[in-house]
């Protein structure tokens, strides 16, 4: 991305940020339908894309039913946006009343115990808020790791936004960051991660509707080395205000297996749950990029 560019990005992201949560919400979400089917009705890589990956969500859609899938999950993802933009905005009454999940108890009869969780949720709905409800409505500190982001002042903003959400923010950045969650689990924290996508191209490969994909082993490892327990989380829209959400089985670790064989069972039981919960809500999956290694190579065989 060039620095003219990276410097629009950023402002863009400034302005959302600045003028969405002042509009009055009906407009702000008309808005947000309104740029979502705009952008949909252009077909561009990102649209293309996301009605790629939900053909393998729902391989017996046709043309017609993937077409109205993407429309909705754009929707859905400026929905995210638009919450996004107004959240800091929000009241604590506002942001209790706005998330309601299944089993919670879970989660926080775990905590309670003194061991600490590991909670691995998909680019489902929205996490942040899902965050913000936890760290509002159960008074639950917890740490989350963030990708970099180009320019370095977009990154700065999205760590701004989600520590005055609550959130303790580490960079994307391998062993610090992984030492650092392992000592707050080890305390009996939270840490919560987005892991349905690997970023660092040496994740662990899960079957994923069918076929091969690549997961952050992340989550697994860390429940291991720290005795914490892992929890795979989805999210979702319904025709309320409210988002839904639901804290899955807890995924244990094998009794047997070398730490890589560990690893993969617990990383495909998280990919499972994910499943499910993508399966339920496909529009809600905001998965906008290549995900499946069938997607990836041929992409580096051009490169």
């Amino acid at each position: 991305m060039s620095g003219a560019r990276e410097r629009l990005t950023d402002t863009l992201y400034g302005l959302g940020w600045a003028g969405v949560k002042k509009l009055p919400e009906p407009v702000s979400a008309a808005l947000g339908r309104t740029l979502a089917d705009t952008v949909w009705r252009r077909r561009g890589p990102s649209v293309l894309r996301l009605e790629s990956n939900l053909a393998r969500v729902v391989p017996d859609a046709g043309p017609e039913r993937l077409a109205e899938l993407s429309r909705a999950g754009m929707r859905s993802y400026m929905r995210y946006w638009m919450e996004s933009f107004r959240l800091p905005a929000w009241s604590a009454e506002r942001v209790k009343a706005s998330v309601e999940i299944e089993d919670i108890h879970l989660l926080t009869d775990t905590l309670a115990s003194g061991r600490g969780v590991v909670l691995a949720l998909p680019h489902l709905a929205n996490w942040d808020l899902a965050g913000a409800w936890g760290a509002t409505a159960l008074g639950i500190p917890f740490t989350t790791v963030a990708e970099r982001l180009k320019p370095e002042s977009l990154y700065d903003r999205f760590v701004a936004y989600r520590e005055g959400l609550g959130m303790e923010v580490l960079p994307h950045t391998g062993a610090s960051a992984f030492g650092t969650l392992a000592r707050r689990l080890r305390a009996g924290g939270l840490v919560c991660l987005v892991a349905d996508r690997d970023l660092s191209a040496s994740g662990t490969e899960v079957e994923f509707f069918g076929e091969t994909a690549r997961m952050p082993g992340g989550p697994a490892m860390l429940a291991q080395q720290t005795g914490a327990l892992l929890l795979p989380a989805t999210l979702w829209y319904d025709d309320s205000p409210v988002m839904r959400g639901r804290i899955h089985a807890p995924v244990g670790v094998p009794e047997t297996g070398t730490r890589a064989e560990k690893t993969s069972v617990m990383t495909q039981a998280v990919a499972d749950a994910f499943a499910a919960g993508i399966a339920e809500h496909p529009e809600d999956w905001h998965m906008l990029q290549r995900l499946w290694l069938d997607d990836l190579e041929p992409r580096r065989e051009s490169s």
